[in-house]
């Protein structure tokens, strides 16, 4: 399968695609951690599962968040995942404060983040504290490009995403 940009689902310019991969433009990635980080207007960013994680997983069951008001440090956990597979942290790439979680999303449907990673699957909002210093730990564009076919080959991984109910 050729790798190839295209118009993205997640309200992003376009993304990318390797072996069924989806890295959306416009967002930073952590992508030794499979984590994505969206600026936002406000001085917040988002954060949420890339696309390489929610397949490492399979299937989500539980999620527990970290409360709003936790003040964290880079690399800390903000939630916990549990998978069929697996239990691990959820790590954030910038140290600040949970200001909102989307823990209502996944109580609603807990595969969110295996159908729509990108989108209505994020995970916690934070407020960052040192985001300039920060920064530097996140990648883009080409960067996060090459960065993220590399992750990909290295864990030899083909991406895949649960169907919407109803679906085929």
């Amino acid at each position: 399968m050729k790798d190839k940009p295209l118009r993205s689902r997640y309200g992003t310019p376009e993304a990318f695609v390797h072996r069924g991969c989806e890295l959306p433009a416009g967002l930073l990635y952590a992508i030794d951690r499979d984590v994505w980080v969206r600026l936002e207007p406000d001085g917040a960013v988002t954060l949420g599962m890339m696309d390489t994680a929610q397949t490492q997983c399979g299937k989500i069951v539980h999620v527990r968040f970290k409360p709003v008001g936790r003040t964290l440090r880079c690399q800390q956990s903000a939630a916990t995942i549990e998978s069929a597979k697996w239990v691990g942290p959820f790590p954030t790439p910038l140290s600040g404060e949970i200001v909102a979680t989307n823990e209502e999303t996944f109580v609603r449907d807990i595969l969110a983040a295996n159908k729509d990673p990108y989108g209505r699957g994020w995970l916690v909002r934070v407020r960052p504290s040192d985001l300039e210093a920060e920064r530097a730990g996140l990648v883009d564009g080409e960067a996060a490009r090459r960065r993220f076919i590399a992750r990909i080959e290295q864990l030899g991984i083909s991406c895949m995403r649960c169907a919407e109910e109803g679906t085929a």
